[in-house]
């Protein structure tokens, strides 16, 4: 008989582990090219002396212990909304506030959609750099390998995008046990190297950090540039707590990964004392030559788990999006019977390989790359702290002075990172940057052109009480059956209902007007889904409600309505949908280049009847014409 304390035991190291494959995948993929790039950067490298290397290695630790352990996993991971994390859940957290400006509510959402968009920027560019660095170990065993590298890495990377659809369940299973080998894997390599050079853990007095600073200042900001790449998948800690808990991510964090990372670090830093020349790849020179073949399977089978732990995180905020009401309707396929959380976006997953693509074929080379990288990093986690600190004093009761104090340090340190990068977007930053303002655009044209749209068919409709009040005194035909109207103006007569009032010339026996609202949180209990009211004459008002993280099913929702007086049985049970066909014009109240983005998403979106899992059977559509 197993008991409950063991099993709650066995459960938590399970999802520690898991968290060891899901969370920590990119961070933990950073030593492949860290190091190599603060000393072998093409553009402001470090020279190469026993001073900054201590130097260096002393700001890679203490970045390390005050950005990930001291801000993320011990601060920012308790700004969870009711368990769930993530720049959009953050952003939805810092909005609960009822009394708030119209001006501070758009300049928090302008915020998370902005940290949201640069999310996707550094989702392109992960998989790229992890997979380019760790195939590039074929060039040290020989240089006959390096023709043979883009086109090895485009290999595994297509293949990654191609069995998304497939889900994760199956192979998910084996992420944390890889990935558990592979930090064992850092920390025997690095140990090894220390022993060889102990003096390199003097590093650790954070005197060789501000010695390093003061001797070399500005060499030392530059540097910041690629020290960030330590600190890379820092944000997936806070974005993945809603699958893993956030004890799990602390533990996984502070008794493995930190200590390998570290370790590792370290060694590369004691070997480039011993041997300078080995900063053309300092990670897998730490290994001796009959440990290298084996050394790039293992590196490219963990970029690849570090690269898939982005792409679903990139699918997940996609469904958070559409929630939320600012990306329109994606076909989204569930790949797992059992865990919701896995989904798979066939549009996001080829955008994504589209642009990793042109990345790799781009900048041919990792080190190329990694001037491209940091700058969406700094940015996103730069929001997070601004977010925080609304959270911290709105929902946490934190006097203003309090929760100021708390956030400054962590903004300083993000600015100065932030600035560093700021620097390299000639040399790549600016992909990122661009790649994240177009998903800006899209995200808040979209929002925008909802509204509009909104507001428009508004203009003409007709109040709903004195409508069902009028029929008492007949004139309508009623028929046998029940129809659903959607629509998103519960107070007025949905115009699928007067379009078919106008058509048909009849109303059925039961008239069901259904709204679906979709609160700031991640999820809305059962026992809530559903809110009815009888209206009179029949007719009947349905709001149905969901978290933004709740999977839409309209006949599951509409079941419970039984409860309340209200059964459906779907085969005497017609859907009522508006399809309105968009007509763009110039002088609007969104710019033209806006209106027709807008139209071109609103004309491309997945059918109301596919998301929320409705009979395409029972389904009636109605079109109308709308300027906007």
């Amino acid at each position: 008989m197993n008991h409950p304390a063991s099993s709650d035991s066995k459960h938590f190291k399970a999802l520690a582990l898991a968290a060891l494959g899901v969370v920590y995948g990119d961070i933990g993929t950073s030593p492949l090219y860290a190091i190599k790039e603060i000393f072998g950067n093409a553009h402001h490298p470090v020279p190469i002396t026993p001073d900054n290397v201590l130097g260096i290695l002393s700001v890679v630790f203490w970045a390390l212990m005050m950005v990930v352990s001291g801000k993320y996993v011990l601060f920012i991971l308790r700004a969870d909304n009711r368990g769930e994390g993530g720049i959009m859940a953050l952003m939805a957290l810092a909005l609960r506030k009822e009394k708030r400006g119209s001006w501070q509510r758009r300049a928090i959402v302008t915020l998370g959609l902005f940290g949201a968009a640069l999310f996707y920027g550094d989702g392109a560019i992960t998989p790229a750099v992890s997979v380019l660095s760790a195939v590039e170990g074929l060039e040290v065993i020989t240089p006959a390998f390096k023709p043979f590298v883009i086109p090895l890495a485009l290999v595994v990377l297509i293949f990654l995008f191609f069995i998304q659809r497939r889900g994760t369940a199956s192979v998910g299973k084996l992420f944390g046990p890889v990935m558990m080998a592979w930090f064992g894997v850092l920390a025997v390599l690095g140990f090894s190297n220390i022993i060889a050079e102990p003096g390199v853990m003097r590093a650790l007095n954070p005197a060789w950090g501000v010695a390093f600073f003061v001797a070399n200042p500005g060499l030392a900001f530059f540097s910041l540039g690629a020290v960030v790449l330590v600190l890379t998948g820092g944000e997936a800690l806070y974005a993945d707590m809603g699958h893993f808990g956030r004890k799990p991510i602390q533990v996984a964090w502070f008794g493995m990964v930190l200590p390998a990372l570290l370790i590792n670090y370290f060694g590369q830093g004691a070997l480039l004392l011993a041997d300078p020349a080995a900063i053309e790849n300092p990670f897998y020179l730490l290994a001796p030559d009959w440990a290298l073949l084996p050394l790039v399977i293992l590196s490219t089978v963990a970029t690849v788990i570090a690269s898939q732990a982005v792409i679903s995180g990139a699918f997940s905020m996609t469904l958070q999006a559409m929630q939320l009401g600012y990306l329109p309707r994606f076909q989204v396929l569930h790949t797992s019977e059992s865990e919701m959380g896995q989904i798979y976006l066939a549009a996001i997953n080829w955008l994504l390989l589209v642009a990793v693509i042109a990345l790799v074929i781009g900048f041919g080379s990792s080190s190329n790359l990694a001037a491209a990288y940091g700058i969406a990093v700094t940015g996103t986690m730069l929001i997070t702290n601004l977010l925080v600190f609304v959270v911290a004093r709105d929902q946490w009761g934190w006097k203003p002075w309090q929760a100021f104090s708390c956030v400054l340090p962590f903004v300083v340190i993000d600015l100065a990172f932030f600035s560093a990068n700021s620097l390299k977007i000639f040399a790549g930053g600016w992909f990122p940057l661009a790649f994240g303002l177009a998903v800006f655009a899209v995200l808040t044209t979209w929002k925008r052109g909802r509204e509009v749209l909104h507001d428009k068919l508004g203009q003409d409709a007709i109040d709903l009480a004195p409508f069902i009040q009028s029929l008492s005194l007949g004139g309508a035909t009623r028929v046998p059956g029940t129809a659903v109207f959607l629509t998103g103006r519960p107070q007025g007569v949905p115009r699928a209902m007067l379009h078919s009032l106008k058509h048909y010339k009849v109303l059925h026996e039961r008239m069901v007007i259904v709204t679906i609202r979709i609160f700031d949180v991640p999820y809305v209990p059962e026992i809530d889904r559903v809110e009815v009211t009888d209206l009179g004459e029949s007719f009947w008002q349905v709001t149905v409600q969901y978290g933004f993280k709740d999977e839409p099913d309209l006949p599951a929702a509409l079941a419970l309505c039984a409860h309340f007086g209200l059964e459906f049985e779907m085969m005497d049970t017609s859907f009522f949908l508006g399809r309105e066909t968009l007509v763009p014009r110039f002088g609007g109240e969104m710019a033209y280049w806006r209106v027709l983005l807008f139209a071109l998403m609103f004309r491309n979106a997945s059918s109301l009847t596919a998301f929320f899992k409705i009979p395409s059977n029972r389904v009636v559509e109605l079109g109308s014409q709308v300027v906007i």
